[in-house]
């Protein structure tokens, strides 16, 4: 029994990556002979446990693009700190494009208060209580960016306590 528990692990740490896609687009492109049509998917890659990335891909047909995209997101993975109440430890805003994304800690039981894009960013990153804004464009690539930079560049309390040579305890003093 317990080598089919051992197998059954490892299956799940190969499929622990959830994927979503964020919008598929029918693009052409006018060459000489007339025009040529392709498909550009945006895709959501996270393991809800403080690891997300996003992806994009183009291929001549859907299937193709969202492998493209889910390959692509696992190559711009963010590490998310992420706090004992599923929310992030401090404000932070992100910038990607025209897009810009503002993100609060929210209290437990809260969820996550954010549209689009960014919502799909938060939940795969794991993020359990937020409150998310998305500022300037409604483009949903941008948001999703703006959202992974807004999340890549928060920083944990013992990091700053660190970076400032303090301790942990006397970092509000």
């Amino acid at each position: 029994m317990a080598n089919r528990s051992k197998g059954k692990k490892t299956k799940e740490k190969e499929s622990d990556w959830q994927e979503r896609v964020v919008q598929i687009r029918r693009v052409t492109k006018v060459v000489k002979g007339g025009k040529k049509l392709s498909f550009r998917a945006i895709v959501v890659v996270g393991n809800e446990r403080g690891q997300v990335g996003v992806g994009v891909g183009k291929a001549s047909d859907v299937i193709g693009a969202v492998r493209k995209g889910v390959a692509d997101g696992k190559k711009h993975l963010v590490d998310v700190p992420l706090t004992k109440s599923n929310s992030i430890p401090h404000p932070v805003n992100g910038a990607g494009g025209g897009a810009k994304v503002m993100m609060r800690p929210a209290a437990p039981g809260t969820g996550v208060i954010a549209g689009g894009a960014v919502r799909t960013v938060l939940e795969l990153a794991g993020v359990r209580n937020i409150l998310a804004k998305q500022l300037g464009s409604s483009n949903p690539l941008n948001n999703a960016r703006a959202a992974a930079n807004a999340l890549a560049s928060l920083r944990t309390f013992s990091e700053v306590a660190e970076e400032r040579g303090v301790q942990v305890e006397n970092l509000y003093v």
